[in-house]
C-alpha cells in the first residue's frame, strides 16, 4: 500500500523553549518566514501526502487558526504559497486529552490512519532536503515500518530513542532493538531516532501493550521496541539537514542558516554576520 496520510504530533508543552512557549505553541515558533509547524506539513505535501492528522492539546489552537483559508486583504507571496497548498491537501485536528508521552499522542491517529501505513512527522522538527519523501521511496521497496536516524555525539544519546542495527546497504540498516534515552554505558550505538517514520498500523495494537517509560509515559520507541518482535523494522541514516526547534539553540541556527540561504533577506543577514567579525 501507498504511504498516502501523514500523522504530526504537536501537543507537548515546550519546556525547553520556555518563556517564548509560554503563551504560544512551541510549533508555531517562527523560523524566516513561517512557524515551525508549516514546514512540517510543507514536508508532508511535498512527499505526496494529502491527508494530514495533526494532534494538538490544551493552547494548541493557534495551529489550528494557522492553517485556515487568509483573510489578510494583501496577502503576500507566503500567505499565497499556503493557501494554495491549503486548496490541495485535508487537514484534521485531534486533542490528546492528558500529556501522557508520544506514544499516547499517535494512539489518537488510530482511526485516522484506518489500517493503512502513515507517515510520521514530529510537530517541532525540520528536516532538509524532506526526509519523509526518502523514507516513502525505501518503504516501496520494504514494505514495512521505517524509522530515520542519524549519527550524534555518543554524549548526547541520552536525549534520544536509540537504535541497535546492522547495515544492509548503504544507509539502510535492519533494526534489531531500539532503546529510549539511554545512558552513555547503556547506549547501543550512536544511531538516533531524528523525528521521521514511517510505521504500519500495527504500531497501535503495540502502544496499547506499551506501559509507562522514560519519565512515566507511553514512550513511542518502547511500542516500536514490542513492534520489531512482530515485524522486521528498518532504519534509515538520513544525511541531509535537522533541525530539533524544541531547543533553543536549534532554533537560533535553524533561523540562521536558512534565512543566510534565503532569496529575500540572505544578503542583508549575511552582511550583517560580516560586520560583527
Amino acid at each position: 500500500m501507498k504511504v498516502k496520510k501523514a500523522v504530526i504530533p504537536a501537543a507537548g508543552y515546550g519546556t525547553r523553549m520556555l518563556p517564548i512557549t509560554k503563551a504560544q505553541p512551541k510549533e508555531m515558533v517562527p523560523v524566516v518566514h513561517k512557524p515551525v509547524i508549516q514546514y512540517v506539513v510543507e514536508e508532508a505535501y511535498h512527499s505526496g501526502i494529502k491527508d494530514i492528522l495533526i494532534i494538538t492539546g490544551k493552547g494548541k489552537r493557534a495551529i489550528e487558526d494557522h492553517f485556515d483559508r487568509s483573510d489578510v486583504p494583501k496577502p503576500n507571496h507566503y500567505v499565497s504559497e499556503l493557501d494554495r497548498i491549503l486548496e490541495e491537501v485535508d487537514i484534521f485536528f485531534v486533542r490528546q486529552k492528558e500529556q501522557k508521552g508520544l506514544g499516547d499522542a499517535v494512539r489518537y491517529a488510530e482511526s485516522f490512519v484506518d489500517d493503512e501505513p502513515f507517515a510520521l512527522l514530529l510537530g517541532d522538527t525540520i528536516t532538509f532536503p524532506p526526509c519523509t519523501r526518502e523514507l516513502i521511496q525505501i518503504y516501496s521497496r520494504y514494505k514495512t515500518s521505517i524509522v530515520a536516524v542519524e549519527e550524534v555525539p555518543i554524549e548526547k544519546v541520552s536525549l534520544y530513542g536509540v537504535v541497535a542495527c546492522k547495515e544492509l546497504e548503504d544507509s539502510v540498516y535492519l533494526i534489531e532493538d531500539l532503546v529510549e534515552k539511554p545512558s552513555v554505558d547503556e547506549a547501543p550505538s550512536n544511531l538516533a531516532i531524528l523525528g521521521r517514520y514511517i510505521l504500519t498500523p500495527e504500531i497501535f495494537e503495540c502502544i496499547k501493550e506499551t506501559k509507562p517509560g522514560k519519565g512515566g509515559e507511553i514512550q513511542l520507541t518502547d511500542a516500536m521496541r514490542i513492534l520489531n518482535t512482530r515485524e522486521r523494522m528498518y532504519a534509515y541514516l538520513f544525511k541531509g539537514r535537522r533541525y530539533d526547534i524544541g531547543n533553543k539553540v536549534d532554533w537560533l541556527k535553524a533561523n540562521i542558516e536558512l534565512a543566510v540561504e534565503d532569496e529575500e533577506v540572505g544578503g542583508e543577514i549575511r552582511e550583517f554576520i560580516r560586520s560583527m567579525e
